[in-house]
């Protein structure tokens, strides 16, 4: 669930999961180096890196 919410309130929102983390999946390539740039966590970082990786694969 999100962050100090519980279901019955929660609003949906398709950009974050269930338990409140970000989908890199709809974000484009200056969203995606804009939150590499402000995280601060290695594991964010490192999925957003391979986020960013194969969203350049596709464009190749």
């Amino acid at each position: 669930m999100a962050v100090g919410q519980n279901q019955r309130n929660r609003k949906n929102d398709s950009m974050l999961t269930k338990t409140g983390k970000a989908r890199l999946g709809p974000l484009n390539l200056a969203q995606l180096t804009k939150l590499l740039e402000t995280s601060t966590k290695p594991k964010e970082k490192d999925k957003i890196q391979r986020a960013l990786n194969k969203l350049n694969l596709l464009a190749a």
